[in-house]
């Protein structure tokens, strides 16, 4: 007699194809990960932005150092500072490009956020050469930004720093809260959207609105510094820099506002310190503002 073969059950052979269908997607979707992963060509992530880290926190980084030369010793309204930049074989950086109208870029700002100054040291011989003021005690860091001569690729500049003490008697500064605008002699500033955290790691686009005392647009912000502002962010615990210009550059010289938007990217939570310098009818303005990112 013929063995007669038993038909197999549906359920069990539906099971089992169903594995290996998700079997196989599995597999497909690792693969199409790791390709798109190691491609750099996924659809959905959008790009990075330029600005992905607070800077101004090492003496040494991308390739130079700052050498301080003449350090501040003491309170008063011009305080002589002097210092060099020097390469990877420590000989003094004597060439640059032209970033914002200026050789190099040169800020300073006290442990607490205050203080702030925004300097264009003169280059003599090699060591550069400028007057800070230092109205009180406590902990500072000076902060230099250049772009060295020739550098290949996107020119985004290196910001180093370096901290000094002035000992004595201190009066500490508390941060002011997040506020919508700010006052200004004859003139407000305000951010669009209120007094809202930003989320950090992100693109945010962080836009400000300009009005005279009667409350009307100002559009008629002018060139300063070959933008129509500059914004130097800076992180509350770390005194990292974030330094930004507007979304719409001057062209031609042109008169901008009455909203100005920045691209921003807070590499960190926290409270952050935030100037904002322009100019109006040939006057260069500075509001202050803080916000908090979560």
């Amino acid at each position: 007699m013929a063995t007669q073969l038993r038909r197999p059950n549906r359920a069990v052979t539906a099971i089992f194809a169903g594995l290996a269908l998700l079997l196989v997607a599995a597999a497909a979707f690792v693969t199409l990960r790791s390709c798109g992963t190691a491609s750099g060509h996924q659809a959905h992530v959008p790009p990075p932005s330029t600005t992905v880290q607070d800077e101004g926190l090492k003496q040494a980084h991308d390739g130079f150092r700052l050498e301080l030369v003449t350090a501040p010793e003491g309170r008063g309204p011009a305080v002589p500072v002097a210092f060099r930049i020097l390469d990877l074989s420590g000989r003094p950086q004597l060439d640059y490009d032209v970033d914002h109208t200026k050789l190099l870029h040169f800020y300073v700002l006290r442990d607490d956020l205050s203080h702030y100054q925004h300097l264009h040291p003169e280059l003599r011989g090699d060591t550069w050469h400028t007057a800070i003021a230092v109205p009180d005690g406590g902990l500072y860091r000076l902060y230099a930004e250049f772009l060295p001569k020739g550098r290949p690729g996107p020119p985004h500049p290196t910001v180093l720093g370096v901290p000094f003490v002035v000992p004595g008697d201190t009066t500490f500064v508390p941060l002011p809260a997040p506020a919508a605008s700010v006052e200004l002699p004859g003139l407000t500033v305000r951010r669009t959207d209120g007094v809202a955290d930003l989320p950090v790691g992100k693109v945010n686009r962080l836009t400000f609105r300009f009005l005279d005392a009667a409350g009307e647009p100002v559009d008629e912000l002018e060139s300063y510094l070959g933008a129509y502002a500059h914004m130097s962010a800076f992180n509350s615990l770390t005194m990292g820099l974030l330094h930004q210009h507007p979304l719409d550059q001057v062209v031609d010289g042109l008169t901008g506002g009455p909203e100005l938007s920045f691209a921003a990217q807070f590499a960190l939570r926290g409270e952050h310190r935030l100037f904002l310098e322009f100019s109006v009818a040939g006057r260069v303005h500075r509001a202050e503002f803080t916000v908090f990112v979560t």
